[in-house]
């Protein structure tokens, strides 16, 4: 038989080990995002030309 605090730990763990799953998730989004806009910025200057 599990204890009431065996379940409590075990939620809490499979709480935060989710939370921390979103939040590399969510890091490696946004990191993604700056990468693409970065890009497109790079390309849009180096488009204009040296004379712009």
């Amino acid at each position: 038989m599990v204890s009431g605090k065996q379940l409590a730990d075990f939620g809490y763990k499979a709480f935060s080990g989710s939370m921390m799953l979103l939040t590399l998730y969510g890091g490696y989004l946004c990191g993604v995002r700056a990468h693409r806009i970065l890009q497109r910025r790079r390309e849009r200057d180096s488009a204009a030309g040296p004379g712009a």
